[in-house]
C-alpha cells in the first residue's frame, strides 16, 4: 500500500508526459519499450529506489552512442 502511494506522483508525471508532451515530439526512441513505458514498469515492479535507478540509467543511455533495440525491465 505504501509503495503504491510513494510511486503514484511519479507515475502521474510519466502519464502527463505520455499524453501531453510525447505526441508533440518526433518519434525518435531507440529502445523498445519506450523510455517512459520502461520507467513506469520499473517503478511498478521494483519500487522507487531500484526502479528509479533503472529508469535513470535507461534515460541516460538514450543518445547516439548508446544502446538500442529490445530492452525489457529486469
Amino acid at each position: 500500500m505504501l509503495k503504491k502511494i510513494l510511486i503514484a506522483p511519479f507515475l502521474f508525471l510519466i502519464k502527463v508526459y505520455q499524453v501531453l508532451i510525447s505526441p508533440m515530439l518526433p518519434a525518435t526512441c531507440r529502445y523498445t519499450p519506450t523510455c517512459s513505458s520502461y520507467a513506469k514498469e520499473a517503478l511498478q515492479k521494483h519500487g522507487i529506489l531500484k526502479g528509479g535507478w533503472l529508469a535513470l540509467k535507461r534515460i541516460f543511455s538514450c543518445h547516439p552512442w548508446g544502446g538500442s533495440g529490445y530492452d525489457p525491465v529486469p
